[in-house]
């Protein structure tokens, strides 16, 4: 396979797994802005505090979606490490979240509802691009390329060569030893 094949098949990959994520997000979202509301208007709960149980919630339900979905072909070993992983980005994300709320409320006085689901959806977009590049290097790390041994003498189907790490991807191409080229035989 070329190399311009390969990049096409990791960039569809990527594409799959940006999708994926972008739907799990989407049901977190309506998850954390319905929760959010009910407690803002149902509660004596302030804007902040009603924010950051939304988020708690809707990182429950996001955990199962990307675990049971978006990721279920990772590696699945060291479930205690991977939720440890994941509660702590999810709670370096909800930070990120709730803070630009927090600067909005109580920084600028904005705090009608309307003002506040701004922010709220703000937020989140840029926490969801910290999680997505955290949960991806980190949480939901990839399976091991099998061993040499293991592998056929076949060539690798594009699939599993598209999956592969981009630093392997690239250490494959590259040549080993510079080989000078025949000189022009007239």
């Amino acid at each position: 396979m070329s190399e311009r094949g390969a990049l096409r098949a990791r960039l569809d990959l990527l594409a799959r797994e940006v999708a994926k994520f972008g739907a799990v997000g989407l049901v977190g979202l309506l998850v954390n802005i319905a929760v959010f509301n009910l407690l803002r208007h149902t509660t004596d709960l302030q804007v902040v505090r009603a924010s950051v149980l939304a988020t708690f919630v809707a990182i429950l339900c996001n955990y199962v979606g990307f675990r049971y979905w978006t990721y279920r072909d990772r590696d699945k070993t060291g479930r205690t490490r991977e939720l440890t992983l994941f509660l702590l980005f999810s709670a370096a994300g909800a930070v990120i979240e709730n803070g630009v709320l927090y600067l909005a409320t109580y920084g600028f006085d904005w705090n009608s509802p309307v003002q506040s689901n701004v922010f709220k959806i703000l937020g989140i977009g840029i926490a969801t691009l910290f999680r997505f590049w955290s949960y991806r290097t980190w949480v939901f790390k990839a399976l091991p390329d099998p061993s040499p041994a293991d592998s056929s003498p076949a060539e690798p189907s594009s699939a599993e060569e598209a999956a592969r790490p981009a630093e392997r991807f690239l250490e494959q191409r590259r040549p080993t030893e510079t080989v000078e080229p025949d000189p022009v035989r007239n």
